[in-house]
C-alpha cells in the first residue's frame, strides 16, 4: 500500500511541474509573438548590467501587463505548492521515523511472544524434572538403608544442592532462577 503523503507529495510535483512549463510556454509565447525589442532587450546579452536587465524586465511588464500578472500568478502558485511540498515531505519523514519505530515494537513484541513460548517449555520442563527428582530421592531413602549394609557406602548423594531452571518475570524484566529440589 502507498502511504497517502507519497501520493500528495507525487500530485504536488506534477502540479508545480506543469505551471513550470505553463509559465515557460508563456514566457516563449510572449517572445514569438509579443514585442521583439522588447524581448530582445530582456534577453540580449550587449547591455547585461544589472540596471538595464531590471529597466528591460520593467519595460517588458508595462508593455504586457496581463501577461506579468498571470506570471506572477503562476510564480505565487508555485511557491505556494513548493511550501506545502515541503510540509508534506517532513511530514514523510516523520511518518517513516514512527513506522520504523512501530516496525522495532512490533519485532520485539514477536520476540518476546516467542521468548514466553520457551520459557513456559522450560517451567514445564523444570516441574517434571523436579517431579522426577523427587521419586529418585525417595527411592533413594528407601535404598540407602540396604545400600549401605550391603555396600558400606551411600545409594546417591547430593539431595540437597540439586535444582532447576525457573524463568519468572516481573513484567517488564525476565529472570532465569534455580529453585532448589
Amino acid at each position: 500500500m502507498i502511504n497517502p503523503i507519497h501520493t500528495e507529495i507525487t500530485t504536488l510535483n506534477s502540479q508545480i511541474q506543469a505551471l513550470q512549463q505553463e509559465r515557460a510556454a508563456l514566457t516563449i509565447e510572449n517572445v514569438l509573438s509579443g514585442d521583439h525589442d522588447s524581448a530582445n532587450n530582456v534577453l540580449s546579452s550587449e547591455n547585461n548590467s544589472p540596471s538595464a536587465m531590471v529597466e528591460a524586465y520593467r519595460r517588458q511588464a508595462r508593455e504586457n501587463p496581463q501577461l506579468s500578472v498571470e506570471l506572477k500568478g503562476i510564480d505565487d502558485a508555485i511557491a505556494a505548492l513548493e511550501v506545502q511540498r515541503q510540509y508534506k515531505q517532513a511530514e514523510l519523514k516523520n511518518w517513516q521515523k514512527e513506522s520504523r519505530q512501530l516496525t522495532q515494537e512490533q519485532e520485539l513484541e514477536a520476540a518476546r511472544e516467542v521468548a514466553q513460548v520457551h520459557a513456559e517449555r522450560i517451567n514445564q520442563l523444570a516441574a517434571e524434572l523436579a517431579t522426577e527428582i523427587r521419586q529418585l530421592k525417595s527411592c533413594a531413602d528407601y535404598l540407602s538403608p540396604m545400600y549401605w549394609q550391603v555396600y558400606y557406602k551411600p545409594f546417591i548423594t547430593g539431595f540437597k544442592t540439586i535444582s532447576v531452571p525457573y524463568v519468572r518475570s516481573d513484567g517488564e524484566v525476565w529472570t532465569i532462577v534455580n529453585r532448589i529440589v
